[in-house]
């Protein structure tokens, strides 16, 4: 299970990088810091973003999707996963609209916050917007439709938000992370190559 925001899009985040095709680096920025000290709940956070992104079109999404820093190597190891009969899942808080992008790429499930459609004409509903809690119940969710436990489970993350999940799986791997979820991840890993941090437990058996 994979984080997005940290974790595969290195030093950034699905909302940066819609934000710079847009022009609203500095005001989403703000948002961002305001999130991240916990002054914002999610919720709050997708209504205003909402509100700051009313231009955003599909092709600006897709513009920032194809830009984002990612992770070298995403596309192979998803692949060795499932070579070995075993799944992958992105599990992140940003929106669903750029977090399924990820499918193509081989992900088996990819679960973001639901946003509005694309180009915004509605207010966010706070009840789809995911949190922490709402990633392990994901995971939770996941494994009974693969007749899995957390115990089969390998978390990847890189912020608080992880942490709960970290802390429910047997095996966590640390994603260039700040101290909240380093402290508590079985493995760290800092570099740009998901390869190199999947090869941390890739031999755990």
């Amino acid at each position: 299970m994979f984080d997005l925001d940290g974790t595969l899009i290195r030093g950034s985040a699905a909302a940066v990088e819609i934000a710079r095709r847009l022009g609203l680096e500095a005001e989403t920025d703000e948002l961002e810091r305001a999130f991240a000290a916990g002054r914002l709940t999610p919720a709050r956070f997708a209504a205003l973003a909402v509100e700051l992104w009313t231009e955003l079109t599909e092709a600006q999404v897709a513009a920032a999707f194809e830009g984002a820093p990612w992770l070298a190597g995403i596309r192979e190891v998803w692949s060795e996963i499932r070579a070995r009969g075993e799944r992958c899942a992105v599990i992140s808080l940003s929106p669903a609209f750029f977090v399924e992008r990820l499918l193509d790429w081989g992900a088996d499930a990819a679960y973001g916050s639901r946003w509005p459609a694309v180009p915004f004409r509605e207010a966010v509903d706070p009840a789809g917007i995911l949190d922490a809690a709402a990633k392990v119940r994901i995971a939770d969710e996941l494994c009974g439709r693969y007749g899995l436990g957390r115990a089969d489970c390998v978390a990847y993350g890189d912020s608080m938000s992880d942490a709960r999940l970290f802390g429910v799986v047997p095996v966590s791997v640390a994603v260039n992370a700040d101290h909240h979820v380093r402290d508590i991840a079985t493995h760290a890993y800092r570099g740009g190559d998901l390869r190199e941090a999947y090869a941390l437990v890739a031999g755990r058996g």
